[in-house]
């Protein structure tokens, strides 16, 4: 390699890497049953709606006390930090099959419907997720099925 080239290269390579760390999704859940989210960061602001407790939730900016979320939905709002617990859930795009392991072929332990909200564990980082759903059933979804993983 000539020189020239070597150091647009380690350019673009710090480039690559900052903007992979820039555009990493964060995920929290609501912390409790009647969370509230509001147009503005204060509680003098508009109410947009009310959440239950475990709903995933994006985080996409921090002012303050307050974080800026969007939801599955696209739907953008503002709520305190108090009401997001380190807890992960995540909700169920459509119809799932939650297997035994983290394999398609491996046995079926049950399914899920549309809108469920279970129990993130673990993300294995090969496109499957270890849950764990209200039952006490843990296994294994894949990540296209589900939304705030």
């Amino acid at each position: 390699m000539s020189k020239p080239l070597i150091k647009p290269l380690l350019a673009a390579t710090l480039l690559a890497s900052l903007a992979s760390s820039v555009f990493a999704l964060e995920y929290r859940s609501t912390a409790r049953n009647g969370v509230i989210l509001y147009d503005a960061p204060q509680e003098s602001s508009t109410k947009r709606f009310v959440l239950s407790a475990n709903i995933p939730l994006e985080i996409l900016a921090e002012q303050g006390n307050w974080l800026r979320v969007r939801d599955r939905d696209g739907t953008l709002a503002w709520l305190t930090k108090a009401d997001v617990s380190s807890t992960r859930y995540v909700q169920v795009n459509r119809l799932a099959e939650v297997r035994k392991d983290a394999a398609a072929n491996s046995a079926l332990l049950f399914k899920v419907e549309r809108n469920v909200v279970i129990e993130l564990l673990q993300d294995t980082r090969t496109g499957w997720l270890k849950i764990k759903h209200r039952d006490g059933a843990i296994g294994y979804i894949r990540i296209e099925d589900v939304w705030g993983a």
